[in-house]
């Protein structure tokens, strides 16, 4: 529930009811993002995880067929890795791709402002 408060940039939302989270070697996290003005606009995530460390690391893959950008096949990588900073923060470590230099651009002010939506909702509990 709290990925749907705050996953996606400014402006989209995920809907609770379209998130699968397997968390496991092999299960699939998978959800679409909806633009929250135009509900037709849509970006849709199928990965799986292929290594998890509890509460140290995540690594999903995802193969890509939709983008025009990246060719159809090719398997991007989210890597997260959390690196504690006090008893009460961790430091995130995040890797994806790859990406061509337009479609980087795009993911890193994606994730810029899904982490500024995931600030604000920290700041509630």
């Amino acid at each position: 529930a709290l990925l749907s408060r705050w996953f996606g940039p400014v402006g989209w939302g995920v809907p609770l009811d379209t998130i699968t989270i397997e968390p496991r070697v092999g299960g699939v996290y998978a959800f679409t993002m909806t633009n929250n003005d135009d509900a037709t606009q849509t970006s849709p995530v199928h990965a799986t995880f292929v290594e998890l460390g509890p509460g140290k690391l995540i690594v999903g893959e995802e193969r890509w067929s939709a983008e025009p950008e990246i060719a159809a096949g090719t398997v991007m990588q989210a890597r997260m890795e959390f690196h504690p900073v006090d008893d009460r923060t961790s430091r995130l470590e995040l890797r994806q791709g790859p990406y061509t230099p337009d479609i980087e651009d795009m993911a890193r002010t994606g994730w810029a402002s899904s982490f500024t939506k995931l600030d604000a909702l920290l700041a509630e509990v």
